[in-house]
């Protein structure tokens, strides 16, 4: 019997667990192939049409799975497939619902964002190859794959940044990104041979035996362990390796912007979570080495850092941008407040939970401002005033967005905060979670600029919206329905959040 037992009546081969993988891939080569056919074509419905519903129908597939037990404890747990180089489980499929729609958001905004672009073919290609790049991450079960995962998720995120050729800002934001991301992967890749000098092995159940049985090499297995973190911290834009955010998402379209601090954070979170968990357990290391302090360490400053640095900010944009960075540094409470006996399911249950939620709004917010940047409205605060008379339906949306991100109740982004905090304060760091609600208070200043911008300053300019892009007003509105439906829908999230973390331990 497979251990695809979803389809119980006619299973499928094992190398069908990768079905998502494979149908954003082969959408990614036939949009290639019709920009081959012609390299001209400009009509946006069309291929934002074929990208996003290939995002849907890989997330539909991920779901189905998800639901259905797939590599599972319940249908004879992981599924190992290519010499065990990739795992297929439910922690791979939870990730891959955030990126299949996150992708799938991105792709319909751009419809009308990029309707006046060249080359259009090629970027929803690009981001549907970034996507595939990014469910591998989340599958990856060596140090090998995760590498080359990273990268395939990372050099098309390169050339979206830059996809607006004739702007100074775009290229620019591209080249520092291309620089700094070449850097981490060295850095990462340099991680991952002396990982392999101490244990001998890439694949992550292997380092970890190796890791029981005492490696003899502490010294060189904790610096590979802390090159490998900051190739991490880099792909999560978590300090230190986090100055490239705000100018990458600045500079870059703002459909590609959502895409990367959405999706691409997530996969970094994803391949992070499993690298350390199930490669480097906590109850197996050697003496001196500890990357729970680390994370510890990492997460306070992420998050402190991120919020007073867009507290301080004038540029909607770049506000968002550093916001995510504190984002960043909540979801690291998911590897910050585990131990050899706590509830550390519940824990990196809760950050997976936190990064769906955080899928939608901020994905959201981004896509709002790619609507005013289609107007050619400003990106400052005060750009916005009276943006709520003139746009209300879109407004209403960004403001979901803003208190969903500060955690307000009764929105998405308050009950996932609240999960998270309670987890680090039940796993005994309740310090971990008295920074992040300090943080978490402290974002409210600035989104709550937005908020009032757009409903109680008055609009001191005379700028005629125009017409209401049908494509961005879609993915604006669904982001928005998500983040108000995922409060009825928040309890079997996190049920089944905690339930596919269980397993990594």
């Amino acid at each position: 019997m497979s251990a695809l037992l979803a389809l119980q009546s006619s299973p499928l081969p094992d190398w069908a667990a990768v079905a998502p993988a494979l149908i954003l891939a082969l959408t990614g080569l036939l949009l290639l192939a019709i920009d081959s056919i012609n390299p001209t074509s400009s009509n946006s419905p069309v291929l934002a049409g074929i990208s996003t519903a290939g995002s849907l129908f890989a997330f539909a597939v991920a779901g189905w799975f998800l639901i259905e037990g797939t590599g599972q404890a319940a249908t004879g747990g992981e599924i190992s497939l290519y010499g065990d180089a990739l795992v297929v489980d439910g922690m791979s499929l939870f990730f891959t619902l955030i990126f299949t729609i996150v992708a799938a958001m991105v792709s319909i905004a751009s419809m009308d964002y990029l309707s006046k672009q060249r080359y259009q073919g090629e970027f929803y290609a690009l981001v549907l190859f970034a996507a595939t790049g990014m469910v591998l991450m989340s599958m990856s079960n060596s140090l090998a794959t995760a590498f080359v995962s990273l990268e395939l998720a990372s050099l098309p995120s390169y050339a979206l940044v830059g996809f607006l050729k004739d702007n100074k800002g775009s290229i620019e934001a591209a080249l520092k990104y291309f620089l700094i991301g070449a850097l981490s992967s060295a850095v990462f890749a340099f991680g991952i041979s002396l990982v392999y000098a101490a244990t001998g092995s890439l694949l992550f159940p292997d380092v970890a035996r190796a890791l029981s049985g005492g490696t003899g090499m502490t010294g060189v297995l904790g610096m590979g362990m802390l090159m490998i973190l900051g190739g991490f911290a880099f792909k999560t834009a978590s300090v230190p390796f986090h100055f490239w955010a705000p100018e990458a998402y600045e500079g870059a379209p703002a459909p590609v912007s959502a895409f990367l601090s959405s999706a691409s954070k997530a996969a970094g979170f994803a391949v992070a979570f499993r690298v350390f968990i199930e490669a480097f357990p906590i109850t197996q290391l050697p003496a001196g080495v500890d990357w729970v302090l680390a994370f510890q360490i990492l997460a306070v400053v992420t998050m402190t850092l991120g919020n007073f640095a867009a507290a301080t900010q004038e540029n909607v944009k770049r506000m968002l941008a550093y916001s995510s960075i504190g984002h960043a540094g909540y979801a690291l409470i998911g590897l910050a407040a585990l131990s050899a006996n706590g509830p550390n399911a519940n824990v990196l249950g809760a950050s997976m939970a936190h990064l769906l939620v955080y899928g939608f709004m901020n994905t959201g917010a981004f896509l709002f401002i790619a609507l005013v940047e289609h107007w050619g409205v400003g990106r400052t605060f005060e750009d916005y005033n009276g943006l709520g008379a003139k746009a209300p339906m879109a407004s209403v949306a960004m403001s979901v967005f803003m208190f969903s991100l500060a955690g307000l109740p009764p929105f998405g982004g308050f009950f996932s905060k609240y999960v998270l905090f309670y987890s680090a304060i039940e796993a005994g760091f309740w310090w971990l979670a008295a920074v992040g609600a300090i943080n978490s208070a402290l974002s409210l200043f600035y989104y709550s600029r937005v908020v009032k911008a757009l409903w109680i300053e008055d609009d001191t300019s005379s700028l005629e919206l125009g017409s209401k892009p049908v494509g961005l007003y879609t993915a604006i509105l669904f982001a928005a329905v998500g983040t108000l439906l995922l409060l009825p829908a928040f309890r079997p999230v996190i049920e089944t959040a905690q339930t596919v973390a269980a397993a990594l331990f």
